[in-house]
């Protein structure tokens, strides 16, 4: 074993032989013994762990689980039925209240009693003696017998002995659930001090705030097993909240029970209850519909009322809008090479458009398209923003988008310009359709005929 390591238990197995039938009489155990068969109740199913030197651990669990089993096997109370436990160094134990002592002795005879049994002479126990009176606050009653104690007085005298046998190691169990409060604390404080005089602590106990001021790591046992080890607060909180889901299940289970003894009432009050969260959750998505329904109406009333010429100048006289207006336009300029607003262009000529908009959320994909349609609306071409990169833009609360058309090659005509907004399923936010309406003027010479003007060389 590691010289750090003073407690190592392997693949431990305990189980307790259990009588369904017992023989009542010495004629039935005789006779009948072959009926009086027993069954195997396993305790714990091969439980492995470590303990080191100077650490302080905490055993936790639900009642059954085998947490005590498990201490009594350390402090050899109990043998296992398999594995091994090996431990390096005097035991010292607090296992049950009044373990250990005579209840016709008095206290200070006892506590030569109980410090024999964890190996100390009664020579040291002379040297001692005082200090073990003193930290118990018994000394009113340290010569009465033991049976005349409450159960704070036994765990006084028990712990103060326990503490004072310079053991390498203490065990305890429970055994701090009894006394007062001020003594509890001046426990915890003497467990502190021995701690870090390097004695190793293992405590049980269902007090999670006692495991977690002592202890620096905690076993969780669940059904004979470790379910989970590691730093005491963090299993501590996994552990109460697997208690609170075992307590809500129960509280659950009793409430169906209940429910069985007066289940008309309960099954008229459920359907009273019923009907009224239905009611007001109906009030509620009613309102809630509503208010949605008002700002929706708010913000379409404000946009449509931004008429197509308020964010447009060079607006055309068939200018319109439709859409959700989720996103939609604010500010819309065709200019020229030199950044002019203009609206006649020479076939070959530069044409920006400057796009504005606002948007009623953040970081949803936008597609902005802009197309041109002839003035008896033959479609001629459009563009969009998607086709830069394969990706949508993602929308701000406001922003902006810009297109160069480098060359222009429209050719002479009247043609509508549009300008739209479109989310990632090609719905529409905001459609301006016709919103300026461009001149392209004729040529001169006349080069070409038709809606476009293409790239070409003649050989002849």
């Amino acid at each position: 074993m590691n010289n750090d390591v003073v407690i190592k238990v392997d693949n431990v197995k305990k189980y307790f032989k259990v009588y369904p039938d017992k023989g009542k009489t010495l004629k039935d155990k005789v006779l009948f013994h072959k009926r009086n068969r027993f069954e195997k109740r396993e305790v714990l199913k091969g439980i492995s762990f470590e303990v080191k030197r100077g650490e302080a651990i905490g055993l936790i669990g639900k009642n059954g689980c085998g947490k005590s089993t498990t201490l009594k096997l350390l402090t050899r109370i109990l043998r296992p039925n398999e594995g091994t436990i090996t431990i390096d160094g005097r035991v010292s134990s607090l296992i049950e209240l009044g373990a250990g002592f005579h209840p016709d002795l008095t206290g200070r005879e006892n506590i030569y009693i109980n410090a024999s049994i964890f190996g100390i002479t009664a020579k040291e126990v002379d040297e001692r003696l005082d200090d073990i009176i003193r930290f118990s606050e018994l000394e009113e009653y340290i010569d009465n017998p033991v049976r005349t104690y409450s159960s704070g007085m036994y765990m006084r005298l028990a712990f103060s002995v326990a503490i004072n046998v310079d053991a390498d190691i203490l065990l305890i169990d429970e055994i701090l659930a009894v006394g007062d409060m001020n003594f509890q604390e001046k426990c915890f404080q003497k467990l502190q001090e021995i701690k870090r005089n390097g004695t190793t602590i293992v405590i049980v106990s269902h007090a999670q705030g006692q495991i977690e001021k002592i202890c620096d790591r905690c076993i969780w046992i669940e059904e004979g097993v470790i379910r989970d080890e590691g730093p005491t607060k963090l299993i501590g909180k996994e552990y109460r909240l697997a208690m609170e889901g075992m307590r809500a299940d129960r509280a659950r289970k009793e409430a169906e029970e209940e429910m069985a003894k007066l289940r008309k009432e309960e099954e008229e009050a459920a359907q009273r209850e019923k009907e009224e969260k239905k009611r007001l959750k109906k009030e509620e998505e009613e309102r809630r519909l509503a208010e949605e329904q008002r700002k929706k109406e708010e913000r379409e009333r404000k946009i449509k009322n931004l008429t197509c010429r308020e964010i447009c100048k060079q607006c055309g006289p068939d200018a319109h809008r439709e859409g959700s207006l989720k996103a939609h336009y604010t500010d819309i300029q065709i200019l020229n090479e030199n950044g002019e607003p203009c609206v006649e262009y020479n076939t070959g000529d530069k044409m920006i458009v400057k796009l504005k908009y606002v948007c009623d959320e953040e970081n949803i994909p936008l597609n902005f398209v802009v197309a041109f349609s002839r003035y008896d609306w033959v479609y001629c071409y459009d563009t969009k923003s998607v086709f830069k990169d394969g990706k949508m833009t993602m929308s701000r609360l406001q922003g902006e988008a810009e297109l160069e058309i480098e060359c222009l090659r429209l050719l002479e005509g009247m043609y509508y310009l549009d300008v739209r907004i479109f989310d990632e399923n090609n719905k529409p936010y905001d459609n301006v359709f016709s919103i300026v309406s461009i001149k392209m003027l004729p040529q001169i010479p006349k080069k070409d005929n038709g809606i476009f003007s293409m790239e070409h060389i003649w050989k002849c």
